[in-house]
Formats: C-alpha cells, structure tokens, sequence
C-alpha cells in the first residue's frame, strides 16, 4: 500500500447547476444527508489516514473558510485562496503544488459522495496505486449504475486497469468518481492559469501510465438540487 500523506480538495468550483442553493452557499457546503458535501469527503479522507488536506476556495470562500475553521481533529487543513481568479481543477492543484509537496497525493472534489463497499475506496486507491508504472491513478464508476449520472461515460479500461479515452459519438463504461491519486511530474510546463485536470490526465495517457480502480459501491453524482434528494434516498436505503 502506497502511504498517501496529503489530499487536494478541490473547493473552488461556481456550483452553477446547483443554483439557485449556490447562489447564498457555496456548493461544497450544500447539505445532503445532513452533513455539508465537504464534511463527506473530508471524514472519508479521515478514515483514509490522511494527514493533512488542502482546500481551495473561490466562490463565496468567506463562507468555506468559516465552516472548515470549526472543524476538529484530522486532518490538518491550510486553505489555497483561489478569490482573485478561478482556475478550474488543474489550475487549482498547480498552485498548490508547494503546499502538497514532491510526493504522490490524492487529489478529490468537495462534492463527490459515494456509498462504499465492502471496503473503503480510499484505502483500495492507495493500496492499488503503483508509482513504477503509473503516474496517475483515477477511481471509476460504472455509469450504468451511478445515481444521477446521465451522461456518455468517460474512459474504457483494459484489464490491466490502463485508461484510454471514450471515443467521439461512442460511449464509454466508466466514469470520473472525482477522486484520484497524481504525482507532482505531471504538472511540469503546465500554465500558471485556468486548466482542467484532464489536460494532466491526457498527458499520462499518452505516456500509457493512465490507470483506473473500478469503485466498489454506488457513486452519485450530485449535480442539481434534483440530485440531492436521490442521493439522500439511497443513503438511507444502504443504511436500513
């Protein structure tokens, strides 16, 4: 098992789909279930042994810096402040890059939430992550089964667990979980601006050390206010 110290949580995002909740919260703070979305995801990297995360804010960031100032125990939290310019996914990890250190570290959305299976998926991401051969390590959902979701699917998987990606018109069997585990390497000579982590995920792909962990579980991908209630509904039916 790869021992992953620190996590990117990435906070910064509009949450546009979400309005009109995001337009007085930002959406990691959108409840569901009772908890904030990031609570979800900082308690799983809790569980995971993560020692320190950091969280980037934009939108309405007073209110996230609030809310993570009030939280206890692990892990540790340093804020990156994105309030000047967003600078998507990529952008964000790239300017924290000094807070996260030379090491492998897991980078996840503030607003990814999946019921586990018989084992925890970041325990499964870390013990399966091998920096000989990959540089990047991405968990996966099933689309056919993932509560929310209804688009074409992101990437196919070889049985070695190499991604390649979903072809143009085609449709793919897996989708982004938002949660990954990337080396520092891949973001050498990317722009100092707004970029998206799939230019770095690209980037492993062609060096054909792109690989995915298919989730054990349900992913729910909570993108609309209509999202939440189907999400909350399936929690409680796992929990019964």
């Amino acid at each position: 098992m790869t021992r992953i110290h620190k996590a990117m949580v990435l906070a910064a995002g509009l949450g546009t789909r979400m309005r009109p909740l995001t337009d007085r919260i930002p959406k990691p703070l959108v409840p569901v279930y009772g908890r904030p979305l990031v609570d979800h995801v900082l308690d799983a990297l809790a569980q995971a042994g993560i020692d320190a995360a950091v969280v980037n804010a934009h939108h309405l960031a007073d209110l996230l810096e609030a809310h993570l100032a009030n939280r206890k125990g692990s892990p540790d939290i340093t804020i990156s402040d994105e309030r000047g310019v967003l600078l998507e996914t990529g952008g964000g990890v790239r300017k924290a890059l000094p807070l996260l250190g030379p090491d492998p570290f897991l980078a996840i959305n503030s607003d990814t939430i999946w019921i586990e299976g018989a084992r925890p998926n970041l325990e499964r991401l870390m013990e399966a992550f091998d920096p000989a051969v990959m540089d990047a390590l991405l968990l996966l959902a099933p689309a056919a089964n993932s509560i929310g979701y209804d688009g074409q699917g992101d990437f196919q998987m070889d049985a070695s667990g190499r991604l390649s990606r979903r072809g143009e018109r085609l449709v793919a069997p897996f989708v982004y979980a938002g949660a990954c585990i990337l080396k520092p390497e891949l973001f050498a000579g990317t722009p100092e601006g707004p970029f998206s982590l799939n230019r770095v995920f690209d980037r492993a792909g062609a060096a054909e050390r792109l690989f995915g962990l298919r989730l054990d579980g349900i992913w729910m991908h909570v993108g609309t206010p209509e999202a939440i209630a189907l999400a909350e509904e399936a929690i409680q039916l796992s929990s019964e």
